[in-house]
C-alpha cells in the first residue's frame, strides 16, 4: 500500500448535521418538511441532493439557486461556530504521517472545505486536498477518486480508500479501488456489501494498516 484517500465530511470532521440543519431550514421555508431519511437518500446514498423538489413544487430556477446560496451562508455559519474534528482523528493520522502518501478526496466545496479546516489543524497531514472544484462529476461517479490516483502516482491496487457513506464507497469501487467504511449515525444503515472492510473507527483502519505495509 502505498496511498490512502480520506473522505472529508463525515470522516475526519463531523459535520454532515449541520449540512442537513442548514438545508432543512431552506425547506422549511418553502413548506417541505426534509425528514433525516429523505436526506440520507438524496444526499448521502444517491448523491444528487434534493433540490428536485422543489422543482416539483414550481420553483423557478433562478429562485433554486438563491436558496442554494442561501443555505451556503447558513451552513458557514455553522461551521464557524462548531468545533468539528471527530476525536481520534488528529492522532491516527500522526501514526499514518510518513508511511504512505495521504489524500483528501471531497464532494465539498473549496471554500467550505477551507472553512471547516480552519481550526482542525490536520491538513498538513496530507499530500495533497481535492475538492469540489477538481473534477466534473461528485461521487458517486468514480471521477474523484481516479483524479487522486493520477495525482499520487500510483497503480489502483497501491491505493485505499476510506469512506463512510454509500455514496461514497460507490465512487471508489467503480475507480476500482478498496474501500474500508467507518460508518457514522447518518450512514449506519447503509448498504456496505462492496466494501472492503467495515470498520468502527479510523484507530483500527490506522492498525490494518501499519499491519500492511
Amino acid at each position: 500500500m502505498k496511498a490512502v484517500f480520506f473522505d472529508n465530511d463525515g470522516l475526519l470532521v463531523d459535520t454532515e448535521h449541520l449540512y442537513f440543519r442548514a438545508t432543512r431550514e431552506i425547506f422549511a421555508g418553502r413548506g417541505i418538511l426534509l425528514t433525516e431519511e429523505m436526506y440520507v437518500e438524496y444526499f448521502l446514498r444517491q448523491g444528487h441532493g434534493a433540490w428536485f423538489l422543489l422543482e416539483q413544487g414550481d420553483c423557478p430556477p433562478q429562485e433554486i439557486e438563491r436558496l442554494r446560496r442561501e443555505r451556503n451562508r447558513l451552513y458557514m455559519e455553522l461551521l464557524r461556530e462548531e468545533t468539528v474534528l471527530i476525536a481520534g482523528v488528529d492522532a491516527a493520522l500522526k501514526r499514518l504521517l510518513g508511511n504512505v502518501r495521504m489524500a483528501v478526496v471531497t464532494s465539498s466545496r473549496r471554500d467550505h472545505f477551507d472553512l471547516i479546516h480552519r481550526r482542525t489543524g490536520i491538513l498538513p497531514y496530507f499530500d495533497f486536498c481535492l475538492t469540489r472544484e477538481d473534477y466534473e462529476k461528485a461521487k458517486p461517479d468514480p471521477e474523484p477518486y481516479l483524479q487522486a490516483i493520477k495525482r499520487a502516482g500510483c497503480p489502483a491496487h497501491e491505493c485505499l480508500v476510506l469512506e463512510d457513506s454509500e455514496r461514497g464507497l460507490m465512487a471508489a469501487a467503480a475507480a476500482g479501488l478498496r474501500c474500508i467504511v467507518i460508518p457514522r449515525d447518518m450512514t449506519r444503515n447503509g448498504d456496505f456489501a462492496r466494501a472492503y472492510r467495515v470498520k468502527g473507527n479510523l484507530a483500527e483502519v490506522v492498525d490494518e494498516i501499519l499491519n500492511e505495509l
